[in-house]
């Protein structure tokens, strides 16, 4: 059986005493998307978007590095890695920023 990370592996303690993100994050148009995820189209909802990423509600844990799709509605399909999973939430990291 192969190594893997998970969000429980890597613990955040305290919270970030700085905003460290470079992008503002905006609520999306729709809050329901399709998460394509190891063969299977999951529906999950979203929490918020970038250019370069989303962070969705998700009641699975995927890997942290394992790749994704997101379909949203009224966009095309975004493909991604999963970057980071806490508490049903999961970052996802967008392969080519979307405008």
């Amino acid at each position: 059986m192969g190594f893997s990370l998970s969000g429980a592996m890597i613990p955040r303690h305290v919270r970030r005493m700085f905003e460290q993100r470079f992008e503002a994050r905006v609520a999306p148009d729709r809050d329901t998307a399709v998460l394509n995820w190891r063969g299977h189209a999951c529906p999950v909802r979203i929490g918020n978007v970038s250019p370069s990423g989303a962070m969705i509600l998700f009641d699975e844990v995927p890997h942290i590095g394992e790749r994704v799709t997101l379909q949203m509605l009224d966009r095309r399909a975004a493909a991604g890695q999963v970057r980071w999973v806490r508490d049903g939430r999961i970052g996802i990291n967008f392969t080519e920023p979307r405008g």
